[in-house]
């Protein structure tokens, strides 16, 4: 089963996560505080990432994470929204590389 991705680019983690896992029902999956949030439900894999003030708040890129992707993989759509595709694996490696200090492995 595919689940929507959204990533959104937003300036206060804590706060963030606080009002999504308010909205979703959950806490995130995994939380880099200050940096990153996930949350990887039945119906939607949600990530939000701090991003500097001057960016400010937007949707970063949009995809779905499909068990059947064999590769990562991201193209434009003819609005210029990114779309990415990838396995749960696949992300939990993104997310290992940019933060090493964290070994997420989804559930």
């Amino acid at each position: 089963m595919k689940r929507f991705h959204i990533a959104l680019g937003i300036s206060d983690v804590e706060a963030s996560a606080d009002d999504y896992s308010q909205r979703l029902g959950c806490r995130p999956d995994l939380l880099i505080p200050g940096e990153y949030a996930l949350w990887r439900t039945d119906a939607v894999n949600l990530s939000i990432r701090k991003i500097s003030h001057e960016e400010g708040k937007a949707l970063r890129h949009l995809g779905w994470e499909d068990p059947l992707s064999p590769t990562f993989s991201a193209e434009r759509d003819v609005n210029g929204i990114l779309w990415e595709r990838f396995t749960a694996d696949q992300q939990a490696a993104e997310i290992r590389q940019t933060w090493s200090s964290t070994n997420y492995q989804p559930k």
